[in-house]
């Protein structure tokens, strides 16, 4: 049974790696599909290492960590250009009919996710992609850890971030605070990604990271319209202050319009008892960590 779950972790740290480098080149390029799914993989790598790594405080561990974290937020504003740009396309694709103000708006948006992608591409290329792979190679040749303490890994950062997610929720309650709900977002994802590994290590499956993504989704509407939101209250200011009253006016229209539909997506969010999924979600962990 150990050597079977052995087995099942190091194959599973490698899988990681090689997940981060399926998407490295076309990311680097500036394909947006591989962008997200370089952050996506980068996440996932860096919630793995220290739960699986042989030396999960040793020098490699953290500088590795530390550089997947440049590169995932590298390429964060670029994101949220991209998908914000998809928002609005959507919108304008609802109203049937546009304005010359809001073809403005748009034509800006573009504008702004072109020159995001320029420096998303210039700060990757400051980060020490070959050192990280270096350290990944070294990393990965030690073997994971054994099941064993895998698992106690797992039962801790379950527990630490289970309490550290419910105590945000109360401390929250029903109040639409985007920054603290984004917070929220991230310490939901790290979960996620921790029992997915739980899973994928005991070979059981459970409705943990399921449980977990729906909040993650909900959550991530709530972010992506709020950031839209703030980027057309920044053009409305500038609008302003050129004396574009036309096109302020649209901005500011467009501002409330995503403004309203991030409330609406929060009001989503209380309406899934987020307080009591997550505690069915720590349960379920617990319930195949105990099966193993």
């Amino acid at each position: 049974m150990v050597s079977t779950l052995v087995d099942r972790a190091t194959p599973l740290l490698k899988d990681r790696v090689r997940g981060l480098y399926r998407q490295l080149p076309k990311a680097l390029g500036g394909d947006e599909e591989s962008i997200h799914q370089m952050r996506v993989a980068g996440r996932r790598l860096r919630v793995a290492l220290p739960l699986l790594g042989r030396k999960p405080h040793g020098r490699r561990v953290r500088r590795t960590r530390r550089i997947l974290r440049e590169l995932t937020r590298a390429a964060g504003t670029s994101r949220d250009l991209d998908v914000g740009a998809a928002l609005f396309e959507e919108r304008l694709g609802a109203q049937g009919e546009t304005t010359t103000e809001r073809r403005t708006l748009r034509a800006r948006l573009r504008s702004a996710r072109r020159r995001s992608r320029v420096r998303m591409a210039e700060a990757l290329m400051d980060i020490d992609i070959a050192r990280l792979r270096q350290d990944l190679r070294v990393v990965v040749a030690r073997r994971a850890e054994l099941v064993f303490t895998a698992l106690i890994r797992l039962r801790d950062a379950r527990d630490q971030r289970g309490v550290m997610i419910l105590e945000s929720l109360e401390t929250l309650g029903e109040n639409f605070d985007p920054a603290a709900l984004h917070r929220l977002r991230i310490r939901l994802r790290r979960l996620r990604y921790a029992a997915e590994l739980a899973e994928k290590i005991t070979g059981q499956a459970t409705e943990a990271p399921a449980l977990f993504r729906q909040l993650q989704d909900t959550l991530g509407l709530i972010r992506d319209n709020h950031v839209l939101s703030a980027w057309m209250g920044r053009q409305s200011a500038a609008a302003t202050a050129r004396g574009q009253v036309d096109l302020a006016e649209a901005a500011r229209a467009e501002e409330a319009f995503f403004l309203e539909a991030s409330h609406e997506h929060h009001r989503a969010f209380l309406a899934q008892s987020p307080a009591i999924t997550v505690r069915r979600g720590l349960e379920a962990m617990g319930a195949s960590r105990s099966a193993a």
